[in-house]
């Protein structure tokens, strides 16, 4: 009998577990949409965020940080300024966050509509 392969050892040869490791937060959708109106602080984005702590929002973005779909800039000011945006690669994930948004739409309409499944 054959063993399955994690998510983990398909990372990097299957596009599908690969684009799935990189969005597996419970939150790097949303993050990496409010990312795609450009630079922002970290404060500011754990205002967008709802519920989320101050650690999680942390942890997440690191993750995204060492993926290479965030950057983080830290500018020496004072108070010093930290700004998270979109990397080059961290752009190209637009069209999936839109594909989302149309079928997350397209969804809530139809449970709207009583078409429960």
């Amino acid at each position: 009998m054959e063993r399955q392969t994690t998510l983990e050892e398909r990372f990097g040869l299957c596009p599908y577990a690969t684009a799935q490791s990189l969005i597996s937060g419970k939150w790097a959708v949303l993050i990496l949409f409010y990312l795609e109106d450009g630079p922002i602080r970290f404060n500011e984005l754990l205002r967008k965020m709802p519920k989320m702590t101050h650690a999680t929002l942390s942890v997440q973005l690191k993750s995204l940080e060492e993926y290479g779909l965030v950057k983080r800039e830290q500018f020496e000011a004072i108070p010093p300024r930290v700004e998270y945006s979109l990397t080059e690669i961290g752009k190209k994930f637009h069209p999936v966050i839109a594909a989302m948004e149309t079928f997350g739409n397209e969804y809530i309409a139809q449970m709207d509509g009583g078409e429960k499944h």
